[in-house]
């Protein structure tokens, strides 16, 4: 696994269904170099946002997934961001049945049985809890708040996949972290000082 890159540059992949400008503006203000990309670059960090549809989203991907793939094999840090890490995932139910990327084994699903008080899209500020020697939610602390606007969860198949952990009427992966593949269920760059917390660690892998 690569890491330890020299500077501060990242890459936010353009598919059409990113929250671009709040991530840009979010790693600018850490002092990073963004660049807005349509193409997946062959070396040095990557982030995939994404707001919509698990389907409509890989349909845009398309020709880019083994581009993905083979960047984040090369052991370059990539980062999904909301509907980003679902899509990371091996396999969606969201409307049907879709593959993924498959970089992380596990399943986007629904969320069941929920109390009645509790609606879907789960939205709003909540606690997670991170896991002990995550590099990417370093600092963290144990009920810190994250921003989160979300219908579906992510399960993972491997328990120490999991980065941080979110209940809402159950409990699922909050943050995903697979050697120097990472994911956040929440928007970092809407969860405020613990959200750039978390990208300041990215940007330091």
């Amino acid at each position: 696994m690569i890491s330890g890159l020299s500077d501060k540059s990242v890459s936010i992949l353009d598919y059409g269904m990113g929250n671009l400008r709040s991530v840009s503006k979010a790693f600018e203000s850490l002092g990073a170099t963004v660049t807005i990309v349509h193409e997946v670059p062959n070396s040095g960090r990557l982030v995939i946002p994404g707001v919509g549809a698990f389907g409509a989203a890989m349909e845009k991907i398309g020709p880019l997934k083994e581009a993905i793939v083979s960047f984040a094999s090369s052991g370059y840090p990539l980062m999904g961001i909301c509907l980003g890490q679902q899509l990371l995932f091996d396999t969606s139910e969201e409307f049907g049945h879709h593959e993924g990327l498959g970089l992380v084994p596990g399943q986007v699903r629904y969320f069941h049985d929920l109390p009645a008080e509790m609606k879907v899209p789960h939205m709003g500020w909540t606690p997670i809890q991170p896991v002990q020697g995550s590099r990417l939610l370093a600092g963290v602390e144990p009920n810190d708040h994250v921003y989160f606007v979300h219908s579906l969860f992510t399960a993972c198949e491997v328990e120490n996949d999991i980065a941080a952990r979110c209940t809402y009427g159950l409990e699922f992966a909050a943050a995903v972290e697979r050697e120097n593949v990472w994911g956040t269920q929440f928007h970092p760059e809407k969860s405020s000082g613990v959200g750039l917390r978390i990208l300041r660690n990215f940007l330091e892998c």
